[in-house]
């Protein structure tokens, strides 16, 4: 049994309509069927006129439109999208090519509250299994990277509650601990699924076969990206941990142009928590206050379990910067950027944000339980120094009763 095996069923579970996964999968609003089932093979031939006619052919009147509730409406998103990438793959800017889609796409972003155009979560979450799946070529990689994603939504939904119980809580509290281990868990399922990629998907493949039907498209003057992969929003999870308050501004500005790619409910968690004090900061500064030999088991215990989740996002971030190096190599790569919209050389910042992270926690912890010479002691050599602890660069004022006491509340 897998993490998604025991997760999934609870996220069906919930109200929100957006993780109705089988009832999404299942929904052909647009009769949409036999036209994309042949999407691969105007692909292969390169039929633009092909590809054109399908779109204006899905393109539902206004009043259809209007009366879509949130599932079918993700569902047409879903199916319009294909036809998107596809056209612009091709060199045509669909809008273009298909204007009577453009007002559509607009009351499909109003009614879903998501951007007017398919995402990463159309694409893989909520496209039907088995011959039913919506393909731009049909290959079995692409099922491949397809599954990969599907992989970690029902991980990143459970991850995304752990972090916002955590977001509540102090470090000297057991719950603390706990929350951070659950999370681990969740974040688990990323680097199964970077590994399964990688032994499943070639680099050639993805930078040649498949990333130019990711490119962006022009909606109403305002480009938007392709269902890449990237946007799989990993900083849920991250901005807990470490990137409220010990982020850079290039990864600031990256998150700030992904977001909007997110659900309505991620959307409003980074809007919560962004600038808030994060699990590294209030662990960090925990530490630096205890002056006992040994920390307090609770604090211990968060120190080792924060420590291992970052660790984890470490281990996911080296090996995806590995994949993308291949695949954007200079023998194969037909762009400068990934399908994301971010350089090579952002990723190897966030490893090394994440790595300094780690390692910070970690000389804390070390640190913290050096051994301390007792004053009759004094003559058999000098005081051992303790590790410096860095404390989070805010003030007292900005940082509110949480930073002034020794002890968190929540």
């Amino acid at each position: 049994m897998t993490l998604y095996d025991l997760v999934a069923p609870a996220i069906e579970a919930r109200s929100e309509p957006r993780y109705r996964i089988a009832g999404i999968r299942a929904a052909d609003p647009l009769g949409a069927d036999a036209i994309l089932a042949a999407v691969p093979a105007m692909n292969r031939d390169a039929d633009v006129p092909a590809l054109t006619v399908a779109l204006r052919t899905l393109v539902p009147d206004p009043d259809r439109t209007a009366s879509l509730g949130v599932v079918d409406a993700l569902a047409a998103v879903r199916d319009l999208g294909l036809l998107l990438g596809s056209l612009k793959r091709h060199g045509v800017e669909p809008l273009a090519a298909v204007p009577d889609a453009l007002p559509v796409l607009e009351e499909l972003g109003r009614r879903t509250d998501m951007v007017p155009r398919d995402t990463v979560h159309h694409y893989t979450t909520w496209n039907p299994l088995g011959d039913r799946q919506r393909m731009y070529t049909g290959d079995k990689m692409e099922g491949h990277l397809q599954n990969a994603v599907r992989m970690v939504f029902p991980a990143l939904v459970a991850a995304l509650d752990t972090c916002s119980e955590l977001a509540g809580l102090a470090p000297y509290d057991p719950r603390f601990a706990a929350a951070l281990d659950r999370t681990a868990q969740h974040v688990q399922a990323m680097v199964d699924s970077i590994d399964f990629t990688v032994a499943q998907v070639t680099p050639d493949f993805f930078a040649r076969g498949l990333r130019p039907y990711f490119e962006e498209v022009d909606v109403a003057g305002h480009d938007y990206l392709g269902p890449a992969a990237a946007q799989v929003p990993l900083w849920l999870v991250d901005l807990t941990l470490w990137q409220s308050d010990r982020s850079s501004p290039e990864y600031d500005a990256f998150l700030d142009e992904s977001v909007r790619y997110s659900l309505p409910s991620w959307r409003a968690f980074q809007a919560a928590h962004r600038g808030s004090t994060s699990a590294v900061s209030k662990l960090s500064a925990a530490i630096s206050w205890e002056s006992t030999p040994r920390l307090p088991p609770g604090l211990a215990a968060s120190a080792v379990s924060l420590a291992r989740v970052l660790r984890i996002l470490k281990t996911f971030r080296a090996r995806h910067i590995g994949m993308a190096r291949k695949a954007y190599s200079d023998d194969l790569r037909l762009y400068d950027e990934g399908s994301g919209g971010a350089p090579i050389a952002l990723l190897r910042t966030v490893l090394d944000l994440t790595r300094d992270n780690e390692t910070l926690v970690r000389q804390a912890n070390v640190g913290a339980h050096a051994p301390r010479t007792t004053p009759g002691a004094a003559a058999a050599g000098p005081v051992p120094v303790p590790v410096p602890v860095p404390v989070p660069t805010v003030s007292a004022s900005a940082a509110g009763p949480a930073l002034r006491e020794k002890r968190f509340t929540a």
